[in-house]
């Protein structure tokens, strides 16, 4: 009798391997899931840096625009950032049609490759559609 006691605590203690295999199985499932929603909010938090460092550059393009009723002429400013982490603002157009782009140009992360536009004709207005950036990874103010 002593002994069936002993036998039954021994076989109770620990986890089987079908115990451990369901477990690896269901953390497999879970990361499977995990993995391209945090892809996917590192592309947009990535790209959100292009809009930051765009937007600071409507404040100068729209003043310009209020003074001379164009934007023929326009340059960049001087003082402006106009590299990021992830890649570099450049002017795509000024003036030519009436109206003034911004483009920054990925060269690293998730988005590389790809562009991001922020263009006005008026200077108060802003269109942020352009570029071949994904329409998710845009803020939602684009859409």
């Amino acid at each position: 009798m002593k002994n069936l006691q002993t036998m039954k605590q021994s076989v109770q203690k620990g986890f089987t391997l079908i115990e451990l295999m369901i477990v690896i199985a269901i953390i497999g499932i879970l990361a499977s899931i995990a993995l391209p929603a945090y892809q996917d909010y590192t592309a947009k938090a990535q790209a959100s840096e292009a809009y930051v460092l765009m937007d600071g550059l409507k404040t100068s393009a729209s003043e310009y625009f209020h003074e001379n009723a164009t934007f023929v002429g326009y340059a960049l400013p001087g003082t402006a950032n106009l590299s990021g982490k992830y890649g570099d603002i450049t002017l795509k157009a000024a003036g030519a049609l009436a109206l003034v782009t911004f483009l920054y140009t990925f060269d690293g992360g998730v988005n590389s490759g790809k562009t991001a536009e922020l263009a006005t004709a008026d200077g108060a207005d802003w269109d942020c559609t352009g570029g071949d950036l994904a329409d998710a990874r845009k803020p939602s103010a684009c859409h």
